[in-house]
């Protein structure tokens, strides 16, 4: 196995960490001493224990050192002759330092493992690692290797490991959004219009009329160029009558209830103009309700099927995943949906066509740390990032496309740079698994919701946290902005939908968080209960109204 990949590489110069004269003196010192085995098998287990107990905030740069560190101290005891000590001995299997600790890095090295078994000589791994590490991190591990003599450890990092110097939440962030957006356009000409001018719009509706006239005959010359003035004529009439809201113009709720699914629902989302409500299920289906068909069937959002022996149906029933169903999203104008399963592909579905169109795959496992981003013309992924230590749970893309956030089981949230893969930020607070996150429309600012009901809100261009938001009993599934990004909105499986003031929690003053009274009141503005429905989803709609499902609990 040639040239072993570090977990983090790069092209910026190394630091020149190894040449510390303390270091040498203290490598030198130890570098008669006999080869003993233990120094290794105890030294591993000692760092590996370090490591898992350090602070939050170096943990993650800590923990890419234990790889290499493992894979050569194993290839050292192999060049010395310890075969049975590494692990080719069947008799010595549960003392061994590879089977030990090979479970550590199985999901990660799977294929670098399998073959550093078949490794018997130290010439077949040369190369030295790069690790990405700040200069404090750095000084951690070798005052921990100091003061507990790891002389097996420190010789194996200093022969076979380039530490680089990481300039942690340093990068430049931008977090402008795109340019010549219709809404972009629509300001620029005064499309968008405040509550007093909508009133003299109303008298010019003439000419609007003729406008509209215009345009569509223009878009007769092609179906593609209609259905594309349709589409933008639409959103210029949703964004012309978007109320504004603030701490005392809170929104309007339609909430959506699923009845008898039998604890079958796993996810669900709804489409941005509310038209459409989608579940995944645990029986391995996607089901789409109609909601102004429903409407005029006069029925309810009910996941059984009407008629017997399969009739008539109140939804559209999408088929084709082996494993149940955990995520699914609208297109902006949901004409299209994906739904991810645990047979580890993604499928994008045509609402129009009530057909699947494509089958995405890449993933090697159901729940994994590792990211992918594919592109919708092409089947295989275009970028892997890859750097979180447990799994992923939650994704959420920038606004203007740049970045993509990730929330995980490791409790942090991870900034990537799609263009590069790169993580640029990191977020460290949370104390339990992060389940949902949300970018405000202006791209500057991240919430982020975890298992125990705490949200944090954050800076993306300084990684800092602005503020936590507590009151949430039980996870927090769901979070939006509104369009305008004063107010933040949360669903929580306590069955309430919160709503926060948002400018409020970003310009709050010292003294008053020194006051006895709860800041987080102070920004919680309302609460909506449920009789007994978790909340699975939510999102604003162009003219901010909040839509919500949820599933109505079996205690019920």
């Amino acid at each position: 196995m040639e040239n072993m990949q570090a977990v983090n590489s790069f092209d910026s110069a190394p630091v020149d960490f190894h040449n510390d004269p303390e270091l040498a003196k203290f490598i030198h010192r130890f570098s008669q001493s006999e080869d003993d085995v233990a120094r290794y098998q105890d030294g591993y287990r000692k760092l590996r224990s370090w490591a898992y107990g350090s602070l939050d905030l170096y943990k993650h740069e800590l923990l890419h050192v234990l790889y290499p560190v493992f894979i050569h101290s194993f290839m050292d005891m192999v060049a010395k002759g310890h075969l049975q000590e590494v692990g080719y001995s069947e008799s010595n299997f549960d003392k061994t330092l590879f089977k030990a600790f090979r479970e550590d890095h199985e999901l990660m090295h799977s294929c670098d493992l399998q073959k550093l078994e078949g490794v018997l000589s130290q010439s077949h791994l040369e190369s030295k690692v790069n690790i990405k590490i700040c200069q404090y991190s750095y000084d951690l591990l070798l005052q921990y290797l100091h003061k507990t003599q790891s002389t097996a450890m420190l010789g194996v990092i200093n022969e076979h490991i380039n530490f680089q110097a990481n300039q942690l939440n340093q990068k430049e962030i931008h977090w402008g959004l795109l340019e010549d957006s219709l809404e972009e356009r629509l300001e620029k000409a005064g499309g968008l219009l405040s509550d007093s001018e909508k009133t003299e719009e109303e008298n010019e509706e003439g000419d609007v009329d003729e406008t509209k006239k215009r345009s569509i005959e223009g878009g007769k010359q092609g179906s593609s160029t209609k259905k594309s003035t349709e589409v933008e004529q639409s959103i210029l009439e949703d964004l012309r009558n978007r109320v504004q809201l603030s701490s005392v113009a809170l929104p309007s709720v339609s909430f959506y209830t699923f009845l008898n699914t039998y604890n079958g629902l796993n996810c669900s989302s709804i489409s941005h103009d509310g038209s459409l409500v989608a579940g995944g299920f645990s029986d391995l289906s996607l089901k789409v309700w109609d909601m102004a068909k429903l409407g005029q069937q006069g029925g309810s959002c009910n996941e059984q099927v009407l008629g017997p022996n399969g009739g008539k149906r109140s939804y559209t029933l999408f088929q084709g995943h082996s494993a149940p169903v955990y995520s699914t999203t609208f297109s902006p104008l949901g004409d299209f949906i994906l739904s991810s399963s645990v047979d580890t592909t993604i499928r994008l579905w045509s609402t129009k066509l009530n057909a699947n169109l494509v089958c995405y795959k890449g993933h090697n496992y159901p729940f994994s740390p590792v990211t992918r981003i594919w592109s919708m013309d092409r089947i295989q992924p275009l970028r892997i990032m890859a750097g979180h230590l447990s799994d992923v749970d939650c994704v959420q893309w920038h606004a203007n496309c740049n970045y993509i956030a990730t929330g995980s089981s490791d409790k942090t949230v991870r900034l990537w740079d799609v263009q590069s893969g790169e993580c640029v930020r990191i977020f460290i607070g949370h104390r339990s698994m992060i389940l949902s996150l949300a970018i405000s429309p202006d791209g500057r600012y991240m919430a982020s919701g975890d298992e125990d009901g705490m949200i944090r809100t954050w800076d993306l261009s300084s990684g800092r946290c602005i503020t936590p938001l507590m009151g949430h009993t039980s996870c927090v599934w769901t979070l939006g902005f509104s369009c305008e990004g004063s107010l933040l909105a949360s669903g929580s499986a306590d069955c309430t939908i919160k709503l926060w003031d948002v400018t409020r929690s970003t310009k709050v003053p010292r003294n008053e968080e020194k006051s006895g009274a709860n800041p987080n009141r102070l920004r919680s503005l309302k609460t909506l209960a449920t009789k007994s429905t978790s909340v699975y989803s939510l999102q604003f709609s162009r003219r901010n109204l909040l839509f919500a499902a949820g599933v109505l609990s079996k205690n019920m």
